[in-house]
């Protein structure tokens, strides 16, 4: 139980409410308009019987006292009683949560050519699934739901090796993997439209008896990279009585039409909600956001309140915007989200921690090697909030006659006599002597070739998985079992911006050369 005390001196001047404040309307206190002074003793009657007084007193009584109201008077006093506030806390069993697998994952190609979003590795040993999925599991949330359709077969793999078991406790939770299926009907012949749709495709999952206890669904996506407490996030949303609420923090103009844009009022409501907004519809989107606590210098450089993407539905609610309200509706986003901020309770929830969407090419990079800095402003490095992963049972990467500079190098590796520098090098990499790596994200191999079988690769003139000696790589994505031969030049220095060479084995999205999955970069080439 919270309680509230509150003194009032002689000539007190109550100012204009803010956000989260006591007052209720301008020039208020707990919903009484006024302008008289203290002095005023109808004033204080007006107060005292809105607050529900029962009797008022000259002296104050040990134990009685909630609020001492007093005036010019020195004689005058009195005594009020504040209701107590009974502050519901919320129960993390009666919360699940929905991790939305991705669509098509068009942003990140070719990393998503043959895997979806969640599944495309991050950090060096992770997943993108692993952020939300971690959130969860720190936060006490153990009923988790993930909608999968796209290229799953990766995604799912991943699911059943490290959180089906593994030491990960449910307790009475689970982790259960919703696929895209067709059932009968015109429209069970679809897969999922949208993400909406896709939740609205098992809704007759959370109606289910086993789930009757859910009081509310969150909705995440799996393509942020960010730590929340959820825990937090929805007890705001229980607080404020919110029928939904979004996760919001400030962004810049850069990348501000990239998201869907809020304004909020002076009690945490939303009031206008506009889908990646541009030119005058963006400018129009601008907010003070030091009302967000940013100070005045950041707040100019983000003028902009950002959804998230990371909802919280009341159960019912959900359930009857999907069913009657906008049973036609495919997504959250540009549809239900806008269309609700007219007609319900749409509260924000300001997340003023580390969180980036990674959801691009230029994001994804520019955040992965934002880890390789000394003082990074997100890192997996917490023991109290970890984040899990598939555990892989490698050996201890092998350095011999190496330099490696804000470098992040992970399990089972082998380094000869190399550069390494602000790069990451995912686990069983292999990179032979003379190999400089710079800039660049290397996500490993799915297995080790052993050294005969190196031998004979060599022998033969073909390339084994990893990287060739003497070979120079600035500014590029490796992906997985990547081949890279023998004095290879990856530059990229005519600054070529986009270019599809498929079948050369690389792609360059934004200046950034990938190198796609399983790929084999002859000995000599230059890119």
């Amino acid at each position: 139980m919270d309680s509230l005390c509150v003194t009032l001196k002689p000539n007190t001047q109550l100012r204009k409410p803010t956000q989260g404040g006591l007052c209720n309307g301008a020039n208020g206190f707990l919903g009484e308009r006024f302008r008289e002074s203290f002095s005023n003793r109808v004033w204080v009657n007006r107060v005292s019987k809105a607050l529900r007084t029962e009797k008022s007193v000259n002296k104050a009584r040990p134990g009685v006292v909630r609020a001492v109201l007093t005036s010019k008077d020195l004689e005058e006093a009195m005594t009020l009683k504040v209701p107590t506030y009974h502050r519901r806390r919320v129960d993390p069993k009666n919360v699940a949560s929905i991790i939305l697998g991705g669509g098509a994952g068009t942003q990140l190609f070719p990393l998503t050519s043959r895997a979806a979003t969640p599944a495309v590795p991050v950090g060096g040993c992770y997943r993108l699934i692993d952020i939300p999925m971690s959130n969860c599991i720190n936060s006490n949330i153990n009923k988790i739901f993930v909608l999968t359709q796209f290229n799953s077969t990766s995604l799912n793999r991943h699911l059943a090796r490290t959180y089906f078991g593994n030491g990960i406790n449910f307790g009475d939770g689970f982790v259960e993997v919703l696929a895209a299926t067709q059932t009968p009907g015109e429209a069970g012949m679809n897969w999922f439209q949208g993400t909406a749709d896709a939740v609205r495709q098992f809704v007759w999952v959370f109606e289910d008896a086993k789930n009757s206890n859910v009081e509310n669904i969150l909705i995440l996506s799996g393509d942020h990279l960010y730590r929340m407490d959820y825990t937090d996030f929805v007890q705001s949303h229980v607080d404020s009585n919110a029928d939904i609420t979004l996760s919001c923090a400030a962004v810049g103009d850069s990348r501000a039409s990239d998201y869907g844009l809020v304004k909020i009022d002076s009690r945490g409501r939303i009031i206008q909600f506009a889908e990646k907004p541009r030119g005058a519809n963006l400018r129009a989107m601008q907010a003070d956001t030091t009302l967000l606590g940013l100070s005045p210098q950041d707040a100019l450089k983000s003028p902009y309140v950002a959804s998230m993407g990371v909802y919280v539905f009341k159960t019912d609610i959900l359930l009857e915007l999907l069913k009657t309200r906008y049973p036609t509706s495919n997504d959250f986003g540009s549809e239900i989200i806008p269309a609700a901020v007219k007609e319900r309770n749409v509260q924000a929830y300001i997340f003023r921690d580390y969180w980036e969407d990674i959801g691009r090419i230029k994001s994804f990079y520019d955040a992965n090697l934002a880890l390789t800095e000394e003082f990074p402003k997100f890192q997996f490095y917490d023991p109290k909030t970890p984040f899990f992963t598939s555990p892989r049972f490698l050996p201890p990467t092998k350095i011999e006659k190496c330099r490696v500079v804000d470098a992040i190098i992970s399990h089972g590796c082998f380094l000869q006599e190399c550069l390494v520098q602000r790069s990451i090098v995912g686990e069983r990499s292999r990179l032979n002597y003379g190999v400089e790596l710079k800039d660049t994200i290397m996500m490993g191999a799915d297995s080790y070739q052993t050294e005969p079988e190196i031998a004979a690769l060599l022998a033969r003139g073909k390339v084994p998985i990893g990287i060739g000696r003497n070979t120079k790589i600035r500014k590029c994505i490796i992906d997985k079992n990547a081949k890279i031969g023998k004095d290879v030049m990856i530059m990229n220095k005519d600054g070529v911006q986009e270019a599809d060479r498929p079948e050369e084995g690389f792609y360059i999205r934004e200046g950034i050369v990938i190198v796609v999955e399983k790929a084999t970069i002859e000995d000599g080439k230059v890119i």
